[in-house]
């Protein structure tokens, strides 16, 4: 068991902010089991909270995806590493016991100096999202001085916030802009609360900020002190008419045990989205990003990486860049056929399995009128199997929430909710777990 927790440190060190792994999960460490429970140790009663109420669902998640079945875990505050090194080697640096722990983040904003309005591809999956943030950052008549952006990772919700930023800078230089991530938000609070600095923090927030970026705000849910310090924050940026622009993965009202007052406030501007993009809007990134790596690429080439690169614009950049690097390194020649080897690396070589393919499997195996899956009967015949099919498209293809929610007839928190039901009760539901490992099979099977 200690191996698999030193596995699982591997798997949170991919998946985390690099200062919230060696923050948080770095010194934890494995003190054995008691009876069928698996006990883990922590520097302090602090980080021992901290972690049961950010990290715990993932860490159980992982231990019962390595093949250890249901892990009850207990966090103790546990002795410290002793020190053990080679020689010629330094002693391992341990973690800093909090409230001594000094935050990473100034005053100072951290903005990205590419990430502005005029390199930015407009498309029909983003220009609303475009030109509303364009509008809140150069004063126009436009009346809303927030928006909140939703998207899935690296289709330009980054960029577009920091190109607020970057605008109103430019336009004002005086102008106070603070650029955080939710989660540094709270880790800023609890740092402040620890040492009885609230009303510094306080102050940078609501009276020495004129513009607040947030980021990633679905890490909020379940936080409920942050979430009632950042509602007051709002309100007293929205009282001096200051702007603030949020971004996530998830609209406010998906986000898990997040509070009606500041869902509300949070969507009390322009609420956006930006979608997948298209093909032509992948053909005109891949053509800026050409411009911007000073290569040349043809309209074959444009075409065949617009074609088969469609998860988001960090692969397309991507696709970009490892093309000069082999034209460089390799003193080869940019064709289709370096193309294709760029490709292969950069997305599976597996059919896409479309919705219409769940559809028809899920249906098949349920023994139903596919298109029943739309229907709005309730009866659990129906709504069991349209849980199951939203589950799998989620899983399995790169549509949209709003694409999904569209061919079941209902609206994408629905889809977002019976995912997440399924989910949940695979883990005690032995009869469903067969169930999904035997149509992830049959899905499995198409993509080869």
């Amino acid at each position: 068991m200690k191996a698999a927790w030193e596995d699982i440190k591997t798997y949170l060190r991919s998946r985390l902010p690099e200062n919230s792994y060696s923050m948080w999960i770095n010194p934890i460490t494995y003190l054995g089991q008691e009876d069928s429970s698996v006990v883990l140790g922590c520097p302090n009663r602090f980080s021992c909270n901290w972690i049961e109420e950010n990290y715990l669902g993932m860490i159980r998640d992982r231990f019962n995806q390595t093949g250890e079945g249901e892990v009850n875990l207990v966090f103790k505050v546990g002795p410290p590493k002793k020190k053990s090194f080679s020689e010629g080697f330094p002693p391992a640096v341990e973690q800093l016991m909090i409230p001594n722990l000094p935050l990473r983040h100034e005053r100072g904003i951290r903005l990205n100096a590419n990430f502005t309005f005029s390199r930015f591809v407009v498309g029909p999956c983003n220009e609303f999202a475009y030109y509303a943030l364009k509008a809140i950052a150069q004063e126009s008549t436009f009346t809303s001085n927030s928006a909140f952006i939703r998207s899935d990772t690296g289709l330009g919700k980054t960029h577009l916030s920091h190109a607020v930023g970057i605008e109103i800078k430019k336009q004002k230089p005086s102008c106070r802009v603070l650029y955080i991530t939710a989660e540094d938000f709270a880790n800023e609070m609890v740092y402040s609360l620890k040492n009885n600095d609230i009303e510094g923090f306080k102050n940078k927030y609501r009276r020495a900020c004129d513009v607040l970026l947030l980021e990633e705000v679905h890490f909020l849910g379940g936080k409920e002190k942050t979430q009632a310090e950042l509602g007051y924050t709002l309100d007293a940026l929205a009282n001096d008419n200051k702007k603030i622009i949020f971004t996530s993965s998830l609209s406010p009202k998906d986000i898990p045990n997040m509070s009606r007052e500041l869902s509300s406030r949070m969507t009390s501007g322009i609420v956006t989205s930006i979608e997948g993009t298209d093909y032509n809007t992948r053909e005109k990134i891949l053509e800026t990003k050409a411009l911007e790596h000073n290569i040349s690429l043809s309209k074959e080439i444009i075409g065949f990486l617009a074609g088969r690169l469609n998860r988001d614009v960090r692969q397309l950049e991507s696709a970009v860049k490892s093309l000069k690097a082999r034209a460089e390194l390799m003193k080869a020649r940019i064709d289709i056929d370096l193309a294709k080897e760029v490709v292969a690396c950069l997305a599976s070589g597996k059919r896409s399995v479309t919705t219409q393919d769940i559809k028809n499997i899920v249906a098949k195996y349920y023994k139903i009128d596919p298109e029943m899956l739309g229907s709005k009967s309730r009866k659990k015949l129906y709504s069991y199997p349209r849980n199951i099919f939203s589950f799998l498209c989620r899983h399995h293809t790169h549509e949209p929430l709003e694409r999904i929610a569209q061919i079941i007839n209902r609206s994408h928190s629905t889809v977002v909710y019976a995912s997440e039901l399924v989910a949940r009760n695979m883990k005690s539901d032995d009869r469903m777990r067969r169930e999904i490992d035997f149509l992830n099979q049959k899905i499995d099977d198409l993509k080869k």
